[in-house]
């Protein structure tokens, strides 16, 4: 994803317009203009979340499990779940998100000032929160996620577009502040979660 797609990311997240010498977002494979509610393709190769037009999202993105191939299309859907029991996974912190890979592994991450920390989640950990939420093993590896917000008393568990997952961490790094994250950074958040809705 450019800096251009996280700015736009951020911007969406805090509700700030756009300012007005801000060039339009354009699709990332053949150039044209997309719109603010276009799509995104994973590139498999690049590790890297692509803001796509229509015509490119139906030349490349195939929405099937068998699909294969460098580009795969990231899903639109959000599922809200019921708490997931998280302290198995190897959590440090409670804000994380969790994307299952295509070898069948699950890659934890948790955003910090720097980006996004990784680590791989114990496989008989995740299977025992599969058992407990079937949900889970619905999503679509390497582009769906268990995003999870358990800070300050909150108990926010979904099923989410690896897009909005890149984008709680482009607020992370832009309003963090000092060595505690300052006074902007629970707020951001917290708006980023209540502006979530399902979308199936």
């Amino acid at each position: 994803m450019t800096a251009g797609a996280l700015h736009r990311l951020i911007r969406e997240a805090r509700a700030e317009p756009a300012g007005p010498a801000e060039p339009p977002e354009r699709c990332e494979l053949c150039g044209e203009q997309v719109p603010e509610d276009h799509r995104h393709l994973l590139d498999t190769e690049a590790q890297t979340v692509l803001c796509v037009c229509r015509p490119c999202t139906l030349l490349f993105g195939r929405e099937t499990e068998a699909e294969e191939g460098r580009y795969r299309l990231v899903p639109g859907r959000r599922v809200r779940l019921e708490p997931v029991p998280t302290d198995r996974l190897g959590i440090p912190v409670g804000l994380a998100f969790f994307v299952p890979q295509p070898d069948g592994s699950v890659l934890a991450h948790y955003p910090s000032p720097a980006g996004a920390a990784r680590w791989e989640v114990d496989p008989q950990a995740w299977r025992t929160a599969c058992e407990l939420r079937p949900e889970l093993r619905t999503m679509r590896a390497g582009v769906e996620a268990l995003l999870v917000n358990t800070v300050r008393g909150q108990s926010q568990h979904w099923i989410v577009p690896l897009a909005d997952c890149l984008r709680m961490v482009a607020v992370v790094r832009q309003e963090w502040r000092g060595l505690s994250g300052g006074s902007r950074i629970w707020p951001a958040i917290e708006q980023f979660f209540g502006e979530l809705t399902e979308q199936r």
